[in-house]
C-alpha cells in the first residue's frame, strides 16, 4: 500500500510537471503560423498524427488527413474541427481539414492517393510520415510484403517519392518523418527484408524504424540544394493505440494503466517534435537530422551508414515498382 501511494503521489506530480512542460512548449510551437500552407499527414485520425493535425489546424493550414480507415477518419475530423472551433476552418486562407483516403499496406491505394493529390493540390508544404503499425502477428500487405516493413517503411517510401515534384515545387517545403528509438534495436537484413525466414515482430518493427531514418537521410542527401528538407523523429514512449497488438496480462493491467498514465507521453506532448520539424521557423534549412523533443539527437552509428542507406533505397525502389 506504502508503494502504492508513493508511486500514485509521484505519478501524480511528473504529470503535472510534464502538463505543464507540455503546455509551454504548445504554446511556443504554436506561435507560428501556418496559414496558406497545406501539409498532408498519414494516419491522422488517432494519436500522434490526430494531436498534430488538430494544432496544425488551429496555427491556420491545410491539413489533408491520408487514414485508412475513411469512417473513423470523417469522425476524428469533426472532433479535431469541435475542439479547435470553426473559426480556424474560416475564409480568406484560414485553416481547413480534409479526409482523404489512404492504405499504407496497398500499394495501389498510395498511388490513387497521390494521383488525386497531384490533380486537386497546387501546392504541398508539408509532408509528415506517421502512420505506423507497431509488433503485429505476421501479416502481409497486399502486395505480399511483411506488415511492418511494408507499412512502416515501403508505403511511405513510395508516398514520398510520388510526391516530390510537388514538394520541390512547393520550395521551401518539408518532409518529417516519425521514427522510434527503438530503432536501435533493429538490422538491416537483405537476405530476408520480407521475414520469410524468420520474424520477430519486436525485430520487425525495430527494422522498420531503422529504415525510417536511413530513408530520411538518404533522401535528404538527394534534395540538397531542391528547397526540400527532411528529418527524422523520435516521439517517446506515448499512449497511444499503437500498441494494440501488444497483450498484457490481465492481473498486470492496473498496474500497467497506471505506470502509463503517471509516465508514458500523452499524444500532444509526443506531437510536440512532429510540430516542431513541420512548423518552426528555427529548422528552416535544417536537413538530414534526429531530433527528440524538440532537440537535436544524435544517433547510432548504424543509423548513419550512407552506404546501407543507399542499398535499402535501391531495392526499395525496385519493390514498390519505381524501378523495374
Amino acid at each position: 500500500a506504502t508503494a502504492l501511494g508513493l508511486t500514485l503521489g509521484g505519478g501524480i506530480l511528473l504529470a503535472a510537471w510534464r502538463w505543464l512542460r507540455g503546455a509551454a512548449r504548445v504554446a511556443a510551437v504554436c506561435g507560428a503560423s501556418m496559414r496558406g500552407k497545406t501539409v498532408i499527414i498519414t494516419g491522422a485520425n488517432s494519436g500522434l498524427g490526430r494531436a498534430a493535425a488538430a494544432e496544425l489546424l488551429r496555427m491556420r493550414a491545410r491539413v489533408i488527413m491520408g487514414c485508412r480507415d475513411r469512417a473513423r477518419a470523417e469522425r476524428a475530423a469533426r472532433e479535431i474541427r469541435a475542439e479547435v472551433g470553426e473559426r480556424a476552418e474560416d475564409e480568406g486562407g484560414g485553416g481547413e481539414l480534409v479526409v482523404r483516403e489512404l492504405d499504407l499496406a496497398s500499394l495501389r491505394s498510395v498511388r490513387a492517393f497521390c494521383h488525386r493529390v497531384l490533380q486537386e493540390e497546387p501546392r504541398l508544404d508539408v509532408l509528415i510520415n506517421n502512420a505506423g503499425i507497431f509488433q503485429c502477428p505476421y501479416m502481409k500487405t497486399e502486395d505480399g510484403f511483411e506488415m511492418q516493413f511494408g507499412v512502416n517503411h515501403l508505403g511511405h517510401f513510395l508516398l514520398t517519392n510520388l510526391l516530390l515534384g510537388l514538394l520541390k515545387n512547393s520550395a521551401p517545403s518539408r518532409v518529417v518523418v516519425v521514427s522510434s528509438k527503438l530503432y536501435k534495436y533493429g538490422e538491416i537484413n537483405f537476405e530476408d527484408l520480407n521475414s520469410e525466414i524468420s520474424y520477430n515482430k519486436s525485430f520487425c518493427y525495430s527494422r522498420s524504424k531503422l529504415a525510417n531514418i536511413l530513408f530520411a537521410r538518404e533522401l535528404a542527401r538527394r534534395l540538397e540544394g531542391t528547397g526540400v528538407t527532411v528529418n527524422s523523429l523520435h516521439p517517446g514512449i506515448v499512449k497511444t493505440n499503437l500498441g494494440r497488438y501488444v497483450n498484457i496480462p490481465l492481473l498486470a493491467k492496473p498496474l500497467f494503466n497506471l505506470v502509463s498514465w503517471a509516465f508514458f507521453k500523452t499524444p500532444l506532448e509526443g506531437a510536440q517534435t512532429t510540430i516542431y520539424l513541420a512548423s518552426s521557423p528555427d529548422v528552416e534549412g535544417v536537413s538530414g537530422r534526429y531530433f527528440g523533443d524538440c532537440k537535436e539527437e544524435e544517433l547510432l552509428p548504424k543509423a548513419m551508414d550512407d552506404l546501407i542507406a543507399r542499398k535499402l533505397w535501391d531495392i526499395s525502389e525496385v519493390m514498390v515498382g519505381l524501378l523495374k
